[in-house]
């Protein structure tokens, strides 16, 4: 598929931040995604391969892809800041959007810290109307906010992730309100090593949100 990718820098409450626009043959007018990275103190950016595969997912749906890097990650400018600020750099990247072409809705997807924080962000955030979380950090991070998103959530999930185990993703679903479906890749760890492909047919199969059917639970060979 031919697309059309812009490499330019956008305006953020700590300085300008990187980013990558990537624009389909044939958009869906006015529905665009924005993905965001992992842990930037771990070598989380914009160009990890979940977060790109991601990216072409949704691409591959009609989605014009806004992926941008977090202060103080790539050649943003800023520092790390422990989720608070990086949800105000994802607040900038949705103004960004607005201001680049009338919204007919946001899907906001997010890899790991990138959930965690644009996640939260986006329940909160009118311009956002889907979610997508992939490789949940529920381990060790607060997802309790998704309890009171009503919005269509799709959560991706491997089954042997070493920071998302199957009884804490399946306890952040069960809290998380309506509508939402978790989808589980057989052997997948973290990183989806192996099973990128599976990851972004997951990714299609579940699209267009709301989702098939609240609550579900889905596993794939």
């Amino acid at each position: 598929m031919k697309r059309n990718v812009q490499s330019l820098f956008l305006p953020g409450p700590a300085g300008k931040l990187e980013a990558l626009w990537e624009q389909p043959p044939s958009a869906r007018a006015g529905l665009v995604g924005l993905v965001c990275h992992p842990h930037p103190l771990y070598g989380g950016t914009l160009h990890n391969k979940v977060v790109h595969h991601t990216a072409r997912a949704l691409q591959e749906l009609g989605l014009a892809v806004l992926r941008f890097n977090f202060r103080g990650a790539g050649r943003s400018q800023g520092r790390h800041d422990q989720g608070r600020g990086e949800g105000d750099d994802v607040r900038a990247a949705l103004a960004w959007l607005e201001k680049k072409a009338p919204l007919a809705g946001v899907v906001l997807a997010g890899f790991s810290f990138g959930a965690w924080v644009g996640l939260r962000v986006g329940c909160g955030e009118a311009r956002v109307g889907a979610l997508i979380g992939v490789g949940l950090p529920a381990n060790d991070s607060d997802f309790s906010y998704l309890a009171d998103c009503s919005k269509p959530k799709l959560f991706i999930q491997g089954t042997r992730d070493q920071f998302g185990s199957l009884g804490a993703v399946e306890a952040l679903t069960k809290g998380a309100a309506a509508p939402k479906a978790l989808v589980w890749l057989e052997g997948a760890d973290h990183f989806f090593a192996g099973h990128l492909e599976q990851f972004r047919q997951a990714i299609r199969d579940h699209f267009p949100l709301p989702l098939r059917k609240a609550g579900s639970s889905l596993r794939s060979e």
